[in-house]
């Protein structure tokens, strides 16, 4: 929606916005205390497709086109399955460390994390900062572990510390919760892009569902790897363009924009509040534990610092990604600020038929910046959700190839283990696109929390296994099981229970 004459009212107050003939008018209004405008706004809604011109579709084209070339190539380079799981262990520690960090960022976090802030404040932003706390621990106590026993997924350790029913029990457990991930990945970036471009959802799905599945069941963890380098560096860079330009729009930049926010509370990262079911500093360092379960427990990114050459090469990775989560919090929390910042003071540029504020920040690339870069940035988008696809579907695959497939048949060929892991990796995006087709038909109110809550339920017992299992030594299988499935429930409890706060 843009202003008519390409001028925006500034701050207006002690008026209303009335729609009127197609449009919306802000009659008047004070541009100061007492002081009124003489001006008569009239601001129209400008379709998303007007927007979206030839320029970013080519964009677009290119980008996605690129991303199957990839797999292609990389498809030569695939011969066994060590190739198409682990990536022959060539890849640099750099790569793998900006691919554990793309995975992790998704477009979860590019669109999620800002829609937050600029809805609410920072009180996530310490949640983040857990992923450095527990890299020390990751590199001293897990890493050796995988690295020294020379598995292809983190479910053999269970075996050989419990035995074989709690490593089945695991990897199942990470299947499901990929499962579950999939269509969440998917149907976010999907609702937004659907709103900015104009395209349906189900096209969006279908076009990422689709694209990923080709280049990943072609090129396998490789191809993965280095698209994900790929989509790090275009949305980082994006994102900091976007952050500049909105400094540039708002009164004061940089230093008007910190003042606004901060006397409107859109800072505050700490609640001291002893209330446990909320985001509270105490809540937040409890759930510090859950930035194990990626790091320690979870196959799509465990597999990743499995691609490096040795254990040195591994521990470069992690800190690689350590060390990048701490400026893109910033950066993408510092985002959603801005925009409220922005959104505030030019009011009428807002899509009044914009119902959550995930779209906040697509909307702002379609209609803020210009042709060519809002078509890579939402291209990045697209990619951004690829990323976290293809990694679920590879390390799937990668989970039930090794602890089912090849643990219970024996005497298999290098070729058929590798047609296995290319048809499971296929079914996964069949089955992942599919799911989230469903999920768009039924009513999530808030993706993000239904992400955290499949992540807590699930995720957080399945680290628990590991850490019990390198951390004791009197803890047996039956056991295990049994903790785990008492973790699940106690964590259940706590999220759906009505708790007295008087």
């Amino acid at each position: 929606m843009g202003a008519e004459g390409g001028v925006r009212p500034k701050n207006h107050v002690t008026t209303v916005l009335v729609e009127w003939d197609g449009g919306w008018v802000i009659p008047s209004g004070e541009i100061r205390p007492a002081v009124r405008s003489a001006k008569v706004w009239r601001a129209t809604r400008v379709d998303a497709q007007q927007r979206f011109n030839r320029i970013d579709y080519a964009v677009l084209g290119v980008y996605l086109t690129a991303l199957v070339v990839m797999g292609a190539y990389f498809s030569r380079r695939e011969k066994t399955t060590d190739d198409f799981f682990l990536a022959g262990r060539r890849i640099p520690w750099w790569a793998a460390g900006l691919s554990i960090f793309g995975t992790q960022l998704s477009a979860i976090t590019f669109m999620a994390i800002p829609a937050k802030a600029y809805a609410t404040d920072w009180m996530g932003f310490l949640y983040n900062m857990g992923i450095v706390a527990v890299a020390p621990l990751i590199i001293v106590c897990f890493l050796p572990f995988y690295r020294r026993l020379n598995v292809t997924t983190a479910y053999e350790y269970l075996e050989q510390r419990f035995n074989v029913a709690v490593r089945l029990f695991g990897s199942a457990l990470f299947i499901l919760f990929q499962f579950g991930r999939l269509g969440i990945v998917l149907l976010l970036p999907s609702l937004a892009l659907s709103v900015v471009t104009g395209a349906s959802v189900n096209t969006c799905i279908l076009v990422m569902g689709v694209l990923a599945t080709i280049y990943t069941v072609m090129g396998g963890i490789e191809a993965v790897i280095w698209t994900d380098v790929l989509q790090v560096v275009v949305l980082r860079g994006g994102a900091l363009f976007a952050m500049i330009s909105v400094a540039l729009e708002v009164d004061g930049g940089f230093a008007g924009m910190f003042t606004t926010a901060l006397a409107d509370g859109k800072l505050d990262t700490v609640d001291w509040n002893l209330d446990f079911t909320k985001l509270t500093i105490w809540v937040v360092l409890l759930a510090w534990a859950n930035h194990l379960v990626p790091y320690a427990a979870d196959q799509s990114v465990i597999q990743r610092y499995m691609t490096t050459k040795d254990e040195a090469a591994s521990r470069w990775a992690i800190w690689t990604n350590a060390t990048l989560a701490v400026p893109a919090s910033l950066l993408f929390f510092g985002m959603g600020t801005a925009l409220y910042v922005f959104y505030k003071q030019h009011p009428a540029e807002l899509n009044p038929a914009m119902e959550s504020a995930d779209a906040i920040f697509p909307w702002h690339i379609m209609h803020e910046l210009p042709a060519g870069l809002r078509g890579l940035l939402i291209a990045g988008i697209f990619a951004a959700a690829m990323s976290s696809l293809d990694s679920s579907m590879n390390s799937m695959s990668t989970a039930v190839v090794t602890d089912f497939y090849l643990r219970f048949r024996k005497g298999l060929t290098e070729t058929h283990c590798l047609r296995a892991a290319r048809a499971s990796t296929a079914l996964f995006g069949v089955v992942g696109t599919g799911f989230a087709l469903v999920m768009a038909l039924t009513d999530i109110k808030s993706i993000w929390d239904q992400f955290i809550m499949i992540l807590g339920l699930l995720g957080g017992g399945l680290g628990g296994l590991f850490v019990l299992g390198i951390f004791t030594r009197r803890a047996n299988g039956p056991g295990a099981i049994v903790g785990l499935l008492a973790s699940g429930m106690v964590q259940y409890v706590m999220v759906n229970h009505e708790w007295d706060h008087h």
